[in-house]
């Protein structure tokens, strides 16, 4: 292993995980694996922690009328303020990951968990799109599989959904044909 590698392994594997997955470490190189779609939560999960973080800014407003009692405010605006970056965080770390050989999702801060599963063990995949989904542009997918203990079961708040299952469907039928999807299907042909 050269020094360079060895220096950004290093790098990796210190503060930076706590601020992005790196999915890329996650990859089967020696197969040839390689990222067709690195989904995100969709922005709408953002939303009830970014009220949280303006209330908690809210609450510091409000301090000065509070007389004695400032610290109140001031106490309710931290946690509030905390809490509200903090499950912006969360949904920031949580990736679905698809790829030419699998399907796996990281998720989590402080844990890191990672479920995967091969392309050739997706049996069905359904979309629910519930009427927020409907307004905001999300859906929740479901994948169906012969073990359903994978923790793959159920991904929330996926954005551009028909785009998505479109991928989805196509990358499955080419991986149940050949057990990996060839780049013509990847890129979109």
């Amino acid at each position: 292993m050269s020094v360079v590698a060895k220096q950004t392994a290093q790098i990796k594997l210190g503060w930076s995980r706590f601020f992005d997955p790196h999915v890329d470490d996650r990859l089967i190189a020696e197969e040839g694996e390689y990222v067709l779609e690195e989904i995100r939560r969709h922005w709408v999960t953002r939303l009830w922690p970014g009220a949280r973080v303006v209330l908690g800014m809210l609450m510091f407003g409000v301090m000065p009328w509070l007389g004695h009692l400032w610290w109140v405010g001031m106490a309710a605006g931290v946690l509030l303020g905390l809490n509200g970056f903090w499950k912006m965080h969360t949904e920031y770390m949580d990736r679905f990951v698809v790829t030419n050989l699998r399907v796996f999702r990281v998720n989590g801060v402080l844990d890191q968990r990672c479920a995967s599963m091969p392309l050739t063990r997706v049996l069905d995949i359904s979309m629910q799109r519930p009427f927020w989904g409907q307004v905001f542009g999300y859906a929740d997918f479901v994948f169906e599989n012969a073990a359903q203990d994978q923790g793959l079961r159920e991904i929330g708040f996926v954005g551009d959904p028909d785009e998505r299952l479109h991928l989805f469907q196509r990358v499955v039928i080419s991986a149940g044909l050949t057990g990996r999807v060839s780049n013509d299907i990847a890129d979109g042909g």
